[in-house]
């Protein structure tokens, strides 16, 4: 699993250390030499976009969404583990539903040839991308759903990582 996880970070850093050099040529270039960089914002927003979504994966798999646990301490361990499983079925059901619904919209946006307004960078790729890590994410969290399912040998407590 650390293989995956090393190619996920890896493209989550590379982006954003791809906007870190595009904004600080743009304010040199608006600085020093009275010229901003075409299209900076548009790149930014893209390399935004990956950054976002490759990392994604890799919040659910380190449990580090936001979670309300404000009953953790009242409830039974039977009841946490439960609400675990559902938690994650849950989660993989609506990640699933944006992927589908990313991926209609990545359909419409290359039949229609949509482009950036000054690079004319296609965003059909960056929307295919999108509808792919939703995807990986929903996978991820159905993976968890599944390692964590009450009744499993070796079933690790609420919130224990491993």
């Amino acid at each position: 699993m650390k293989r995956p996880e090393s190619l996920l970070g890896s493209v989550a850093a590379a982006a954003l250390f791809a906007m870190m050099l595009l904004t600080f040529a743009d304010v040199i270039g608006r600085k020093f030499f009275n010229q901003s960089l075409t299209g900076a914002v548009e790149l930014t927003e893209l390399f935004m976009l990956v950054m976002i979504f490759f990392a994604l994966p890799l919040a659910s798999l380190a449990g580090e969404h936001i979670v309300f646990d404000l009953l953790d301490r009242t409830l039974p361990a039977a009841v946490l583990r439960w609400q675990k499983l559902l938690s994650h079925g849950l989660t993989t059901l609506v990640f699933g539903g944006a992927a589908w619904i990313v991926l209609e919209r990545a359909r419409r946006t290359t039949e229609f040839g949509d482009t950036t307004s000054a690079l004319e960078i296609r965003l059909a790729p960056f929307h295919y991308m999108v509808a792919a890590m939703l995807a990986v994410t929903a996978l991820a969290h159905a993976w968890l759903a599944w390692r964590d399912r009450p009744g499993q040998a070796g079933h690790r407590p609420h919130g224990e990582r491993a």
